[in-house]
């Protein structure tokens, strides 16, 4: 039986905090969280995006941080319609879809926008 059970968090780099902050609290609907020294985190569901500032990252960091470098996709809890009337409301540009696509578990049905660092997002309903 494999040792891999979830995943837990994992580390964005960005380089305008603010930006940052606003797209993934208010456009993705994610829960700030301060932990540690100052750390900020973003929640949802189980699982927490850690945030590192560019030239500031927290030790022990990345080999290479770099902003930019990631592509996620998230499965939404309503349905994908809700999300694009949402990003539309909020003025976020879709920069595909919705298109069908293989996710982990089953087929899924996404949307694709661009954070303020230029990752990829993927948001997707279970279809």
């Amino acid at each position: 039986m494999p040792f891999i059970n979830h995943l837990d968090h994992l580390v964005l780099t960005c380089v305008d905090l603010a930006a940052t902050k606003h797209f993934y609290t208010e456009v993705m609907q994610m829960q700030l969280q301060t932990f540690g020294e100052g750390r900020i985190a973003f929640k949802f569901g189980n699982q927490k995006i850690n945030v590192h500032v560019r030239g500031a990252e927290h030790e022990p960091k990345a080999h290479l941080p770099v902003s930019g470098a990631l592509d996620l996709c998230f499965i939404a809890a309503v349905p994908l319609e809700e999300v694009i009337a949402h990003l539309g409301r909020c003025g976020w540009p879709i920069l595909e879809g919705p298109v069908e696509r293989t996710g982990a578990v089953q087929k899924i049905r996404s949307v694709y926008v661009r954070d303020p660092d230029l990752n990829l997002i993927e948001i997707s309903e279970v279809i």
